[in-house]
């Protein structure tokens, strides 16, 4: 008589896309700024050695400030870094500010982009300029830190007041710094009422308007002379410029290509510039990535409702009809409203994004994963593509996303408990 055993193995638990609970304090960290009674982290880089820069805006007894700290790989405060792991400041005397970008430089240096507040209605787009060790740059701009103001005052934006905290609105920041360390960064002016353009800027690597660019430093971006905001800018490996955001009131989905010189790249789309609808709705682009084929994939969101958008276009800007007909593809994940605000390509081609569901106490972070084709990676997250995290009491809102060398996914933004806290959290590859 024999007797057949059966071995039961347990189901492995596909964990990608789930919270990385050995980084920080289960999966998630605050990030300090001394002395701060609040913080909204924007943008996250990671450094050569591995550790976390994180750019925000930081709420002081006397204002805000752009705020810029330093974390090592687990989540853990680097206190070497600047006055106890940050660096808090203005960019110029007197004036309330803002950091939204930070860029890591080939030689350590770091980079800040954000605004300055020149009142309670005006703002203008600023750089600061630090060494690895969070001091100035003396050298760049006046002791490390530049706001740009062009002929006209055609640099002054709108100071968003109104809008709540992550909900995109007029307070775009965005940068690209090229090769030769040029920069390349985006404003919108306000003319008057809901009349505006985007500026396409390029400063000398001593934060100097680059008077070769265009003629005169800086490109005015508009549309069929339709209301035009730019939200993010993206430096192609061959020196083209792509910038995204929104044309038109009700909203159009923008893109448009400039020439290294600042001409228009008549060659995209048409005549340079490419509008779409997002299935006959309102969208407006937030990120714009670029594949390796030099395909282009944008995401953002849609209007009324406000969906989750992503949109493949091929490098001439004509849309990928092996991908969703060509048409952009909209993800409802509540009732309440979310939207993609940030992504990052992986070198396997698939695309990460991150971004929000809107509303009070329902606002989440969101992570998804594309894959290369565009479409959703069904084995991320809940085997949706996509998963939603509740970090705190209160609207989380995920602004950024990047990939540390092991793979592990890092997102930065902030959680409502009392006061506006950065965060950042860390998902499993």
């Amino acid at each position: 008589m024999s007797t057949q055993s059966v071995l039961v193995f347990p189901t492995p638990f596909y964990k990608a896309g789930h919270l990385d609970t050995r980084f920080a304090t289960h999966g998630k960290a605050q990030v300090y700024f001394a002395d701060s009674l609040s913080s909204m982290s924007n943008s996250v880089a990671i450094d050569s050695e591995g550790r976390l820069l994180v750019a925000a805006k930081v709420g002081m007894a006397d204002g805000s400030r752009f705020g810029l700290a330093r974390m090592l790989e687990d989540g853990s405060a680097d206190l070497s870094f600047g006055k106890h792991g940050s660096v808090i400041g203005q960019f110029e005397p007197g004036f309330d500010a803002m950091a939204g970008k930070v860029q890591v430089l080939p030689d350590g240096r770091l980079l800040v982009a954000g605004l300055h507040y020149e009142n309670a209605h005006r703002s203008l787009p600023a750089l600061a300029m630090f060494d690895s060790q969070g001091r100035p740059v003396r050298e760049f701009g006046d002791n490390g830190r530049c706001v740009v103001r062009l002929p006209g005052n055609l640099s002054h934006g709108v100071r968003d007041a109104w809008l709540p905290p992550g909900v995109p609105g007029a307070e775009a920041c965005d940068i690209n710094v090229q090769d030769d360390g040029r920069i390349l960064l985006i404003a919108n002016h306000h003319f008057e009422l809901a009349d505006h353009a985007g500026m396409l800027i390029r400063l000398d690597c001593d934060g100097s308007l680059d008077k070769s660019f265009n003629g005169r430093g800086f490109v005015i971006v508009r549309h069929l002379l339709m209301n035009t905001w730019l939200s993010t800018l993206k430096l192609q490996r061959d020196g083209r410029i792509l910038v995204g955001g929104s044309i038109n009131f009700p909203e159009e989905g923008l893109l448009a290509r400039y020439l290294p010189d600042g001409g228009l790249d008549e060659s995209f789309a048409v005549d340079g510039f490419m509008s779409f609808k997002a299935q006959g709705r309102g969208a407006q682009i937030s990120q714009i990535v670029q594949h390796h084929d030099g395909d282009i994939q944008c995401f953002g969101s849609s209007r009324d409702p406000m969906h989750c958008l992503a949109l493949k276009v091929h490098s001439n800007g004509r849309p990928d009809i092996h991908c969703n007909g060509g048409m952009a593809q909209l993800l409802e994940i509540w009732r309440g409203g979310s939207q993609w605000t940030a992504a990052h390509v992986q070198d396997d081609g698939r695309v990460l994004t991150a971004g929000a569901t809107i509303g009070g106490i329902e606002a989440d972070f969101i992570v998804g994963r594309y894959q290369a084709d565009g479409q959703l990676d069904q084995r991320f997250g809940g085997h949706n593509g996509w998963v939603r995290t509740r970090l705190g009491r209160s609207l989380d809102t995920a602004t950024s996303i990047v990939v540390q060398d092991d793979g592990n996914i890092v997102v930065g933004g902030y959680s409502l408990d009392g006061n506006y806290r950065a965060v950042v959290a860390r998902y499993l590859a």
